[in-house]
């Protein structure tokens, strides 16, 4: 896609002097412009902001009690034998 077209909209954001005059710097500093070092900056926290809602992080502990559970479930209560034996009742029915 050209860059004409990829470049469409605009965003509008007002900055206090002293953070602007950071910005600057780094920018300088990656050797890219203004627009360019803020644009790539929000992609790359929203990339992460989504990756962070989207991804569970658990500790050792939690991994261990979920592995522990899937290996050795508790046994089935009395309301999840009747849904099994519904289940059964209606499968053998349509057999």
């Amino acid at each position: 896609m050209p860059e004409a077209h990829r470049r469409s909209l605009r965003l509008e954001a007002r900055i206090a002097p002293d953070a602007l005059a950071i910005v600057k710097r780094a920018a300088e500093i990656q050797g890219r412009s203004v627009s360019d070092f803020v644009v790539t900056a929000a992609q790359d926290t929203a990339q992460r902001t989504i990756q962070d809602a989207q991804i569970m992080r658990l500790s050792l502990a939690a991994q261990e009690k979920i592995a522990d559970l899937l290996l050795n479930p508790p046994p089935a209560g009395p309301a999840l034998e009747r849904a099994f034996q519904a289940h059964r009742d209606l499968i053998s029915e349509s057999e």
